[in-house]
Order: C-alpha cells, then sequence, then structure tokens
C-alpha cells in the first residue's frame, strides 16, 4: 500500500525526495560501471605493457632460433606479480615456450593461427577453477614478418572480489546517503515547512469549533507568513459578519417587540376610546344630579359629606376616563414654533397648583452642558407636548424627596438637530425589574386607587408621535432621570 499523498510531507516525499534518490542511485550506478571499466582497462594496459616490454627480447631470440633466451625471457615476465602464465607460440601455432601453468587456450592450432593473422587482442578464460585475462600480440622478425604470438595470462580472482567490493561499498554508501536524504528532507520539512503548517492547521480547527478571538501566527516561510496573513483577515471579516448579523437579528427582535407592543397599544387605545366615550355621558349625568342633591341638602347634614366623597370619586374617573381619551388619541398634531422655556414654565406652574406637595422644591433651567446660550425654540403640538411634560413632572414631584429639576439642552448631529428634556428627581428611583414596564398602559407601581398607569404610556404615544423618544435613563443615580429627545425641525408624524 502507496502512503496516501493528501498531505504535503508525503508529496514531498514522493515527488521531490523519491526522484532525487533515484537520480542519485542511477548516478552511483553510473560510476561504479565507469570505475569497473577504468579498472579492467588499466589491467589490460599493465598486461599489455609487460608483453611489449618482453616482445623485442623474445622475437630477437627466435630469430636466432635461441630457445634458452626466450625461456629466460619468459622467466623473467613470470616473476611479475601480475602475470599468471607467459606462452610463446610459432608462426604455425605449437607452442614453443611457456612459464606458468599450460594454457588451455590454444591448444588447438588454428586458434593460434587465426590470432597471429589479426593482431593482438585480449579475452578472459577460466584456468584451474580461477578466471584469468590473456592477451595476445604477435611476434615479428626485423623485415615485420609474423614469427609468432605472445601469450600472457593474469589471475583476474583478486580483481574481481575487489569490483564486487566496491560495488558491495558503493551501494552501501548509496544507501546512507538515502538515508541522511531522507532525513534531512523530514527534518527539513518539519523545521521550515511542517511545523507552521500544523500550526495553521490547528487554528484552523479551533476557529471551525466555534472559538472567537483567535488569530493564526504569523511565522514561517514568506509563502506561509502570507497564507496565515489572508487567513487573520478572513477570521476578522467572518467575525465582524458575526457581529453585524447578531446586532440584525438583536435590531430585527427590537423591531418585532415594538411592532407588537404598538399593535397592543393600538388594540387597547380603540378599547379605551370606546370605554371613555361610553362612560362619558352616564358619568356626567351622575355628577349633575349629585351636585343638585348636593345643593338641596344642607351643609351640615351626613348625607351632604357623602355626596362630596361621591364627587371626589366622580372626578377622579373622570381624570381616568380623560386619560383613556388621551391615550387613544391618534389625531393630527397641531404643530407651531414653541419657545421651550415658556412651556416648561407654564407646565411646572399647572402641576404645582394641583399637587399636594408645597415642599418639593422644582428648578428649571438649560442643562449645565448646554453651551448655546440661546432660547430654545422647536416645532411641535403644545398641547400635547405639554402633556406628556406634565406626566413626568407630577409622577417626579410624587416620587421626589426634597427637589425636581426639569432642564433641557440643543444637541447638534447630522443629519438633524435635536432638543433634550430631561426631567430629575432625588427620590429611590425605579426599580430593576420595573424599568422595562414603565411604559405599558395600565403598569403602575403606585398603590392601589392612586393611579391608573395611564400617565407614562400617554406621555411615551405624545413624544413618539412627534418623531421623538422617551427613555428612562438607567444610569442615572440617585433618584430617577427620564430624557425626552425631539427633533427641532423635522416633519413629524400624527
Amino acid at each position: 500500500m502507496f502512503p496516501p499523498l493528501n498531505n504535503l510531507r508525503n508529496a514531498v516525499i514522493a515527488f521531490v525526495l523519491l526522484p532525487l534518490l533515484g537520480l542519485l542511485v542511477a548516478l552511483g550506478l553510473l560510476g561504479l560501471r565507469e570505475f569497473e571499466q577504468q579498472m579492467e582497462l588499466r589491467m589490460q594496459e599493465d598486461i599489455e605493457l609487460v608483453a611489449r616490454s618482453i616482445r623485442l627480447p623474445i622475437s630477437t631470440a627466435m630469430v636466432r632460433r635461441d630457445a634458452l633466451d626466450v625461456q629466460q625471457a619468459l622467466d623473467s615476465a613470470f616473476q611479475l606479480e601480475q602475470v599468471f602464465g607467459v606462452y610463446v607460440y610459432d608462426s604455425r601455432g605449437d607452442l614453443i615456450a611457456t612459464s606458468g601453468p599450460r594454457s588451455p587456450s590454444l591448444d588447438r592450432r588454428h586458434e593460434a593461427r587465426v590470432i597471429t593473422e589479426t593482431g593482438s587482442q585480449g579475452a578472459f578464460d577460466e584456468r584451474q577453477g580461477r578466471e584469468v585475462f590473456s592477451f595476445f600480440l604477435p611476434l615479428t622478425d626485423a623485415g615485420g614478418r609474423i614469427i609468432g604470438l605472445l601469450q600472457i595470462t593474469r589471475d583476474v580472482t583478486r580483481f574481481q572480489a575487489y569490483i564486487a567490493q566496491m560495488r558491495w561499498q558503493g551501494g552501501l554508501a548509496i544507501a546512507l546517503l538515502a538515508l541522511v536524504f531522507l532525513l534531512v528532507v523530514l527534518v527539513g520539512y518539519h523545521r521550515a515547512v511542517g511545523r507552521h503548517v500544523r500550526r495553521l492547521a490547528e487554528a484552523m480547527q479551533r476557529v471551525g469549533g466555534g472559538t472567537r478571538g483567535l488569530r493564526v501566527p504569523e511565522q514561517g516561510p514568506q509563502e506561509l507568513r502570507l497564507l496565515a496573513t489572508t487567513m487573520n483577515e478572513m477570521i476578522e471579516r467572518r467575525e465582524d459578519s458575526e457581529q453585524a448579523l447578531e446586532a440584525q437579528r438583536a435590531q430585527r427582535a427590537e423591531l418585532e417587540e415594538k411592532l407588537r407592543q404598538s399593535e397592543k397599544l393600538a388594540a387597547i387605545g380603540q378599547l379605551a376610546a370606546g370605554v371613555a366615550h361610553e362612560l362619558g355621558t352616564p358619568l356626567g349625568v351622575i355628577a349633575g344630579r349629585a351636585q343638585r342633591a348636593r345643593r338641596a341638602i344642607p351643609g351640615d347634614s351626613p348625607a351632604s359629606g357623602e355626596i362630596g366623597s361621591l364627587l371626589a370619586e366622580l372626578g377622579r374617573v373622570e381624570h381616568i376616563v380623560r386619560q383613556l381619551l388621551n391615550f387613544a388619541r391618534r389625531n393630527p398634531l397641531n404643530v407651531r414654533d414653541i419657545a421651550l422655556p415658556d412651556l416648561v414654565g407654564d407646565v411646572v406652574t399647572r402641576v404645582r397648583i394641583g399637587a399636594d406637595r408645597p415642599d418639593i422644591a422644582i428648578e428649571t433651567g438649560p442643562g449645565a452642558d448646554d453651551d448655546h446660550g440661546e432660547p430654545l425654540t422647536l416645532v411641535a403640538d403644545p398641547a400635547r407636548l405639554e402633556q406628556a411634560l406634565g406626566n413626568l413632572v407630577e409622577n417626579a414631584i410624587q416620587a421626589a424627596r426634597r427637589w425636581v429639576r426639569v432642564e433641557w439642552r440643543r444637541i447638534d448631529t447630522e443629519p438633524r438637530s435635536l432638543v433634550e428634556i430631561s426631567v430629575l428627581d432625588d427620590g429611590p428611583g425605579i426599580a430593576v425589574e420595573h424599568a422595562d414596564h414603565l411604559f405599558e398602559p395600565f403598569f403602575t407601581t403606585k398603590p392601589t386607587g392612586q393611579g391608573t398607569g395611564l400617565g407614562l404610556a400617554v406621555a411615551h404615544a405624545a413624544v413618539e408621535a412627534h418623531g421623538g423618544d422617551l427613555r428612562l435613563d438607567r444610569e442615572w443615580r440617585p433618584g430617577a432621570r427620564f430624557v425626552i429627545t425631539l427633533p427641532l425641525n423635522a416633519e413629524v408624524g400624527p
């Protein structure tokens, strides 16, 4: 089974290391082959040199027919370590002198004659179980006529053993070199590429698993650093996209909640308008008859006190009916330019007259961070705005310990300018569990019989009709701070 090529390390081994090792083995084998050929050629040259060194004395002795000199020349050559045997043949191919073992190569006269006619040559042969190399050199007289043949043989057994040893050592060297190449490539791959790729893979696995804020280490070669930088940019874009998506989801949920609240308020408003309309006429009749009955009864009569209590409760019911009508009102706004300081002054005066807490100090004026220094004028429906601001001031007086303050400031932003009106008190503040329900109709924290839960809902509806916003400052401590934000010159809806 071949290792899978689906990782970089195996790909490097398969497409880089193995071809290099194949080339290395091929070059090693070619080198060994060339070495063997050169050694064989060197051996042949040595034998040929010995043959040519004794050729002239042997040829001279054969011309003189001096067998003793021929034998002495052969014996002198046989003394050399490289020589295994020396043989001389006459022109007919008969062996006439020898030194060393008898050669089996030229037992037949025909072979000697052929070699004599073709010239010098070499051949390998086997002698007594040992491989030998024979070199044949024709012998000539002074006129160039061939008079015999010289054969010198050399034992190549040790030469073959040396060649075999060189092959074994060369193969071992190639194997060790291949192992070294493999280790170098693997270690180099790990140091230069592998560990950085592993870090990239581990980081991407953690990112894929949902880890937030993780960044890939920008280390290693330039290409891997560029890849890590690209991955980090991709992760940042992904996180930005996820954050934007979460923000869109939250905004969508908020809008859906506002839509449900608006639909709920619309339904409650329609119900409230119907109830208030149906109650208005009978309440008026009851109040008129109770007043006539009170006038007809002496003032010191117990019945007069009961009728007075009845009229007080009727007044409270009429106040609730008016609030229901105000909450249900969806008439178009009657907008005009309003001087905000004058509007706030009128609201404070009216609320103070109706309030039963003369000990509370009420302050009005621009906020400490309002640096415009000019009276604020805005476009609004004075009746609806007085109604919203009056409800806030009345609630603040009821909750305050010593003081209430109404302040305003101008905010210049793009694309429009805003005015911010704040109503503050030093009371106990709004409980956290009540903060999310303050502007819901009929929600109140006052004791039973002291509140209808419509004041803030009416104020919120009036501010929204002007295209503004009414909110509770949750970070204000101590006491409570309600903030109205209105456009100075914006188009407002009904």
